[in-house]
């Protein structure tokens, strides 16, 4: 199944925000690209020596580099059904452009001592520059750091207006 909101170029490059943060997590370590896409952070982590498990309802433009060292993919619709990942705990876990509120408690659960959350999504007011509009996929300002800070040590936290890629509102941790 494709993902409606899969962005068809395969060229975009890996988010400044998650650039700016992987110095703090732990060489070599495992992390998970939680709704992958076509692999941009994946591929980047690969390069920098991470074990990453990709997880996305399409891994059609993922399955041709399963053969690479470290790289694990999971087909997997990740809002129906159980959290997939209850035996597993990362390092890290990367979510860019992706918002299912219900997987917050799971996430936090999932990540290692001392793990590290890379989380960027769409903000309230991105419905006045375009995709998504719908409130249930556009976190309120402050939602994501009220709900996150009370487990993990926030080290940053943005919720702005952005010109690059595409003008959007965008919130970070």
């Amino acid at each position: 199944m494709r993902s409606f909101d899969c962005n068809s170029d395969q060229a975009i490059p890996p988010s400044d925000w998650v650039l700016r943060f992987v110095h703090l997590i732990k060489p070599g370590g495992r992390i998970l690209d939680l709704a992958a896409g076509h692999g941009r952070h994946s591929f980047y982590f690969l390069e920098q020596g991470f074990n990453v498990v990709a997880a996305d309802i399409d891994v059609s433009s993922l399955r041709h580099k399963t053969a690479l060292e470290g790289f694990s993919v999971l087909e997997v619709d990740l809002e129906v059904g159980h959290w997939p990942f209850h035996s597993l705990s990362f390092d890290a876990i990367v979510v860019t452009n992706y918002l299912f509120r219900p997987h917050f408690p799971w996430i936090i659960g999932s990540l290692k001592e001392m793990g590290v959350l890379l989380f960027e999504s769409f903000g309230a007011g991105n419905e006045k520059f375009g995709r998504p509009k719908n409130p249930q996929f556009l976190l309120s300002s402050g939602e994501i750091y009220n709900f996150l800070s009370e487990s993990l040590h926030v080290v940053s936290y943005e919720h702005g207006i952005e010109n690059e890629p595409r003008r959007s509102v965008r919130q970070r941790i």
